[in-house]
């Protein structure tokens, strides 16, 4: 065993970057263990490009300490690039070059690496092996990406919101490649704002926000710090805001917390069997006209929503 391997493959300590007077990164700590897929979760804007790019050796940090499979970019960094695949949030490739010959072409930049007909099959571009990049669909491009990023078979992988933009089942395929290189033992550095992505990929996330975490976690201890199952959303049309207030709804059976934003009551609540009849009693009670009435189980986003206020993405 190398003296790296017992180390945590990331570990990132009070990092701080500001772009003159925009705080991008304000104290924000984070430890990634060998071997895990770990998210990074979070709106546009909450730090999350910035931090990831600072621990690729892209970008230099205010403050703070940035240690990378037990190395640090000043001292190491021509061994550190020999170790990490890199997808970025947006990856320009030459388009007039083929897949095949643009594999090819990141492959020469690493003293070792894998087989280039193997990592074409891993990504399932077979059949675009000729095709010039310039012809390729969204998500065949974004597989062509990682493809570049773990061809030269890194220890630590970096993906910076690979399935933004892409239609379902382009992100779906890309969910299937990733749980593969997971499965093989890789580390995954992964930063998203899909609240699902995160959790269907991710060992432990942490939700960042304003440039710092503000929770961490797997994601289910996560939603279980909600003390709730589940989440009623609901609505009455053309009721004044003073009709009805969160310490009535608060006091009904079953309901955890409360929450409104735009006209809209968001509760957490432990049972639905119990505590949507009881919404229902407290609206006829007061006269007032169900508008809209959802629920579902909880979530990461309903996790973000509980601590910010805020919606993690807007649709």
């Amino acid at each position: 065993m190398s003296p790296e391997q017992h180390l945590p493959a990331l570990r990132v300590v009070g990092l701080k970057k500001a772009y003159h007077d925009v705080v991008a990164v304000d104290g924000l700590d984070l430890t990634v263990a060998a071997g895990e897929c770990f998210g990074l979760l979070g709106p546009n804007g909450a730090g999350k490009t910035t931090t990831i790019e600072i621990c690729e050796g892209l970008t230099d940090p205010d403050a703070g300490v940035v240690e990378v499979l037990g190395r640090r970019w000043d001292t190491d960094e021509r061994w550190l690039r020999e170790r990490l695949g890199i997808q970025l949030q947006e990856t320009q490739l030459s388009e007039k070059l083929t897949v095949g010959e643009t594999i090819r072409l990141f492959r020469s930049f690493y003293s070792r690496g894998r087989d280039i007909d193997d990592v074409i099959e891993v990504v399932q571009l077979g059949e675009k092996r000729a095709s010039r990049v310039g012809k390729l669909s969204g998500g065949q491009k974004q597989r062509l990406a990682v493809a570049c990023a773990i061809v030269g078979d890194p220890e630590l992988l970096f993906l910076d919101e690979p399935t933004t933009g892409l239609d379902p089942q382009s992100r779906r395929q890309l969910w299937d490649l990733i749980v593969e290189l997971r499965a093989s033992g890789r580390t995954i550095m992964l930063t998203t704002h899909y609240m699902e992505e995160a959790e269907r990929l991710c060992d432990r996330v942490a939700i960042v926000d304003h440039g710092r975490v503000i929770a961490q976690g797997s994601p289910r201890e996560l939603i279980a710090s909600l003390g709730a199952e589940h989440v009623v959303e609901f609505s009455t049309p053309d009721a004044p805001d003073t009709t009805l207030d969160a310490p009535a709804l608060q006091a009904l059976d079953g309901v955890k917390a409360v929450r409104q934003q735009g006209g809209r009551w968001t509760l957490d609540v432990v049972d639905l069997a119990r505590t949507v009849p009881a919404v229902l009693a407290e609206l006829r009670r007061r006269g007032l006209q169900l508008g809209e009435l959802a629920t579902h189980s909880a979530t990461l986003e309903d996790v973000f929503m509980s601590l910010t206020g805020r919606q993690l993405r807007d649709d």
